[in-house]
């Protein structure tokens, strides 16, 4: 049965722009390969943690919104346990409110977005 998930994870500080990257990249091919569909990405940048995990205060966060088998979750956490850069993960099943206010908030940023280039390409009148 495909379900909607949202996963964040949080990578190690020590990492580089083009290392994060790589991680991300290895998350969202395992949930193609395993035959589900990334909906959403949203790299959260780097920020500072609640309290310190493996004596690191700061970490790079990252969204993924996705829809998979719910056999695949376990699959999932499996890698993030084994990979040594990611500190901390979330992965949550997304019921229909959770669904919706998850679209409604990537409409919104998405048109936050177009907003600044929208005033960018019309001429101000003078």
């Amino acid at each position: 049965m495909v379900q909607k998930y949202e996963t964040v994870f949080i990578a190690t500080p020590v990492l580089s722009e083009a290392q994060m990257k790589e991680a991300v990249a290895k998350y969202t091919q395992l949930i193609r390969d395993n035959g589900g569909e990334v909906v959403y990405e949203e790299d959260w940048g780097l920020r500072q943690l609640a309290y310190p995990i493996q004596h690191k205060t700061t970490g790079f966060y990252y969204l993924i919104e996705f829809n998979a088998d719910t056999q695949f979750v376990a699959t999932l956490e499996t890698q993030y346990h084994r990979d040594e850069r990611i500190i901390r993960f979330l992965t949550v099943a997304l019921d229909k409110d959770a669904a919706a206010y998850a679209e409604k908030r990537r409409n919104n940023k998405a048109a936050k977005a177009a907003a600044p280039a929208a005033e960018e390409e019309a001429p101000k009148a003078e």
